[in-house]
């Protein structure tokens, strides 16, 4: 039966490929200042590691998405845990740009396989009811390998040092993989479930249909505009911000870093429920968690000086709800593509996110470079104005879930075959209130 006790036990194995990859992800942000010294490099450079990660991630989604609909979740998932486990294998032995920045591009080729792959299993071995509730605990549980980064990889850092720190993620990696292979399966009946052979021709058929339904690309701006501030964050520069902008301590960044993990777990599953029990609402939903993210780094962007501690903890609690309603994103993309293209879609939507994230990191690393030519001497106000940037990349994917909310309302219209009138119209026709003022009800 869908939902027992083997599918939560196959879907464990899958998040726990997850886990290790998101550990793999935020990597970077615990090490950042330790990295700048590593290789002699500025903010702008270390940004730059970042963002090439993550647009290598990005690129990837619809190759993945096409693989991942033609040769089923396992083989990627174990695939991409041995990739990005080369890359961590590297990057610990590494004392020049040149192998850091190859072992960021195989860390941000093996994530890409990894997210959307676990993902495409939830359908395959829980019912739809759950599948809202279930997705968001892949999404938001697997954000506890950003809690294996700020605590047990941090303390590696700061006390074996940077090679046994990475070498110890590589080894994760590779264990992860292992038992994917061992005990993973695609769908109940098959361990490997592998699509049909399709050609280029048919690739581009699945790729352009997913596209031109707007319900995909509101997905994707809802992902574009709901993830990246969290991802800026807990990434690359919320560390930093925290310790050179803040003046807080490594136990006090580290704790707050956890909490924006813990709490965006306990959100996640509200925020499936509700999408679950209110589809109708989902861009609402999506909309207010974009707006207690603008609202929290409006709050310590306006906050004269450094920031109290309690400002920094609102802070990091609307932050951590931006990963729960990023999800609501990969909902608009299940619900409007049939199972065929579903990868494909999903790809689709997963590349919003990660593209916004790496504008805004870029553009962060380039401001605070520009303040400081190129010395990590910050202060907070650079921070602040570095930050502020963040404001224009979501208005631009607001305008796009705006946008794009009419279109996939009117094409649900158009195919059930709904004629959408003024409730004023409909209440007059039926004799509900006559029309002036003084009789309506």
């Amino acid at each position: 039966m869908l939902g027992g006790a083997r599918a939560w036990a196959v879907w464990a194995v899958g998040l726990s490929a997850y886990v290790v990859a998101v550990l793999h992800r935020t990597s970077l942000g615990v090490a950042g200042l330790d990295a700048q010294v590593r290789f002699d490099i500025g903010a702008g450079a270390l940004a730059s590691f970042a963002v090439l990660q993550l647009l290598v991630y990005a690129a990837l989604q619809v190759p993945v998405g096409l693989l991942l609909d033609r040769f089923g979740s396992m083989r990627l998932v174990v695939g991409g845990a041995l990739v990005m486990a080369a890359g961590q294998a590297l990057m610990a032995f590494s004392d020049g740009i040149t192998g850091a920045v190859l072992a960021r591009v195989l860390v941000g080729a093996g994530d890409a396989m990894t997210f959307i792959s676990v993902l495409r299993i939830v359908p395959q071995w829980f019912p739809a009811r759950r599948v809202p509730v279930v997705s968001q605990l892949t999404g938001l549980a697997g954000q506890l390998g950003q809690v294996l980064s700020a605590v047990p990889l941090a303390l590696l850092l700061a006390g074996p040092g940077w090679s046994a720190a990475f070498v110890s993620a590589s080894a994760a990696g590779v264990f992860v993989a292992i038992v994917a292979l061992v005990a993973l399966h695609d769908t109940p009946q098959r361990r490997v479930n592998s699509g049909e052979a399709v050609t280029l021709r048919q690739l581009g058929s699945d790729l352009a249909g997913a596209w031109r339904h707007p319900g995909t690309r509101l997905g994707l701006w809802t992902h574009f505009t709901a993830q990246f501030p969290g991802t800026v964050f807990a990434l690359v520069w919320g560390y930093p911000f925290l310790l050179a902008g803040e003046g807080v301590s490594r136990g006090t960044a580290s704790a707050l870093l956890t909490l924006f993990v813990l709490t965006g777990m306990a959100a996640g599953p509200v925020v499936g429920v509700l999408v679950q029990r209110h589809p109708l609402r989902r861009s609402w939903l999506a909309l207010g968690v974009i707006g207690a993210n603008a609202l929290g780094w409006g709050l310590v962007i306006a906050w004269p000086g450094r920031a109290p501690l309690a400002v920094l903890v609102v802070l990091v609690l609307a932050l951590s709800l931006g990963g729960p309603g990023s999800m609501i994103g990969f909902e608009f993309a299940r619900t409007f593509n049939p199972p065929s293209r579903l990868g494909t879609a999903t790809g689709i939507v997963n590349i919003g996110g990660f593209v916004a994230s790496l504008v805004a990191i870029l553009l962060v690393g380039l401001i605070l470079d520009a303040r400081t030519g190129g010395q990590a001497t910050y202060d907070i106000v650079d921070f602040k104005i570095a930050m502020s940037v963040q404001y224009a990349i979501g208005a631009i994917g607001l305008i796009g879930i705006l946008r794009t909310r009419k279109l996939a309302r009117r094409r649900l219209a158009d195919e059930q075959g709904v004629i959408i009138r003024p409730l004023r119209e409909v209440f007059a026709e039926k004799g509900w209130f006559s029309g002036d003022r003084t009789g309506e009800h």
